[in-house]
């Protein structure tokens, strides 16, 4: 379960904006400052006065936007209360068309992760990459070899092995890329080689790419993988409906490029399954919003994400940054609820007593159709809400003064226990993580998406499948991980031919062969017809680490090791030392 303390954790931090959200609907809101952007991480949003109109269309002021006064004339006056019961969404909430979407019959475990990852999105990654990667090999310069020089066009079959690859990657860990091709007995796993040579996998990852860089629009910061985002992000609202409870919250995707954090993302989910109904990055004063008079920036960002919603009877649950009672109201008039906990000072707000409160004890306020509730628990609570009643419950804690259970406002155990949506989702996508260290923020972002989509796909297979669909999965880490691994098995059943690993190179230095078994000198086999001796270089001689390499003939060899050697010293050296 989500913890309440996690808003009481974070007051101390938020303390240095909350000066600003006090004044939230003028045009000096700035976004907290621990988001960070991928382009100009600092800057502000533009309030616009030519976007959609909001609420107060209306209304006078400055620019439109409404004073102190009309925000509580709009909101009503309040009053303190004890017993309020709100009026609630005009349309009630019909769930029966909730859930997966069944968009086939019997799904295979392939077939549910197309449905978000296209073979459509899988062929333009294709195109674009071959694209790319003769633009790189037109960047070399004259005579300077590499991988590259050994691109060959890469296929849909072989872009999903390669995603296969790398979500086995995030459940078999190693350091590095290259420990994956180890011959090392120590750190061997000799199944990748079958489904990549080395080199391979080495340059198909930076090729990697999604767009044409000839025809992008550059003035977009997320060009590089906006294709992706909006292929997937549609894929999500496609197959699942939600459930009446949705959460909107931030997530943050770590990153060691150029920015001190990471990537923040605004993801929108069904409160009961987990499941992401949409994702928005956070890009500065670019990011994908549409400025609504009145609402200010932070209560802006949720109308894009919720639109396809409103007017159905859903229930939004968000943090103190979303939360207002304008927003509120606003979502009100659209049949929407919602609930969350919100700063005191925020415009609108009641006016609430002065006097200390103790632990434990409420104040309930209500404009007839808002309740504003003020709790103290170890700091004062600030929650505000359009679905609750003025009323208390008691909680599972009990207090090791009195020996009783305690008592919260119901809002309060409904926020906490709605939120858990948040932690599931992350819960989900860190099991399986699959992200590469890399230089490219585009690349780690599609990595992330792909996380989200595999997630999805487990809560997607879970609904189809009718032995787990009504158990409670316990182990959620281990049921995901064979989800995710038999998703790997069913792909490559159907993309991929196993390759066998390459017998040319020098065979590993550990290789107990050479030390361990009966071995004995003979002459190398003749292939010439008159019947001369066939003479080879002697392997000690060309690659020993214990003298000088020299290019050494020899006519003998060892059968058992399929070597050639000269028959003094390095027929005992090869044989006697771990290192020759």
């Amino acid at each position: 379960m989500w913890k309440f303390w996690r808003f009481l954790k974070n007051s101390d931090k938020e303390s240095e904006y909350e000066s600003q959200e006090s004044d939230s609907d003028s045009e000096s809101e700035e976004l907290p400052p621990n988001l960070v952007a991928i382009e100009n991480p600092e800057s502000e949003f533009p309030l616009s006065t030519d976007e959609v109109p909001g609420p107060f269309e209306d209304a006078g002021g400055d620019g439109g936007r409404p004073t102190v006064d009309e925000v509580q004339e709009f909101c009503g006056s309040w009053k303190a209360t004890s017993h309020f019961t709100p009026p609630g969404p005009a349309v009630c909430f019909d769930d029966s068309h909730s859930g997966v979407q069944r968009l086939l019959p019997f799904p295979t475990e392939a077939e549910c992760f197309k449905l978000f990852l296209t073979e459509e999105l899988l062929g333009n990654i294709v195109e674009e990459t071959n694209r790319y990667a003769l633009e790189l090999q037109e960047k070399r310069e004259p005579g300077v070899r590499g991988k590259l020089a050994k691109w060959v066009t890469t296929t849909i079959s072989e872009m999903y092995t390669f995603l296969v690859t790398v979500l086995l990657m995030g459940i078999v860990k190693k350091n590095s890329l290259r420990q994956y091709w180890s011959t090392d007995p120590m750190f061997a796993t000799p199944f990748f080689a079958t489904l990549f040579s080395q080199d391979r996998f080495l340059v198909l990852l930076p090729c990697l790419h999604f767009v044409n860089n000839a025809t992008a629009i550059l003035s977009d910061p997320l060009y590089r993988i906006r294709n992706v985002l909006i292929s997937l992000t549609s894929a999500f609202g496609r197959v699942f409906v939600p459930y009446k409870d949705l959460c909107i919250y931030e997530s943050l995707m770590l990153w060691k490029g150029r920015h001190r954090f990471g990537v923040k993302f605004f993801v929108m989910c069904d409160v009961k399954t987990g499941f992401v109904q949409d994702i928005i990055v956070y890009t500065g004063s670019t990011t994908d919003i549409k400025h609504y008079e009145g609402l200010g920036v932070s209560r802006s960002m949720v109308m894009p994400m919720l639109a396809p919603h409103l007017g159905k009877g859903h229930t939004l649950y968000v943090d103190n940054w979303y939360s207002s009672p304008t927003l509120f109201q606003h979502l009100l008039s659209n049949s929407t609820g919602a609930c969350g906990t919100v700063s005191s000072n925020r415009k609108g707000m009641p006016a609430f007593g002065c006097r200390k409160m103790q632990r434990g004890e409420v104040e309930f306020q209500e404009n007839g159709q808002q309740l504003a509730v003020k709790w103290h628990d170890k700091r004062d609570v600030h929650v505000f809400s359009t679905v609750h009643t003025a009323t208390m419950s008691a909680t599972w804690k009990v207090d090791h003064l009195t020996g009783e259970r305690k008592i919260n406002p119901d809002c309060v155990l409904d926020y906490n226990l709605k939120m858990g949506a948040v932690d599931k989702a992350d819960m989900i996508n860190s099991f399986v993580e699959c992200t590469r260290e890399t230089t490219k923020w585009y690349k780690k972002i599609f990595f992330h998406l792909i996380n989200t989509a595999l997630g999805r796909k487990w809560v997607f297979q879970m609904d189809n499948d009718p032995k787990h669909s009504s158990k409670v999965v316990v182990y959620v880490n281990f049921r995901l991980q064979l989800y995710t691994i038999e998703l790997m098995k069913d792909l490559l059943e159907v993309h991929h031919t196993p390759r066998l690993p390459s017998t040319g190179g020098r065979p590993a230095a550990d290789n107990p062969l050479c030390l361990t078994a009966r071995h004995f000198p003979c002459k190398v086999p003749q292939t010439a017809a008159q019947g001369s001796p066939t003479w080879r270089h002697c392997k000690v001689c060309l690659s020993g680490t214990r003298r000088s390499k020299q290019r050494k003939m020899t006519k003998y060899m060892c059968l058992a090791c399929d070597t050639r050697l000269c028959i003094s010293p390095c027929f005992e050296e090869y044989h006697m030392l771990k290192r020759y």
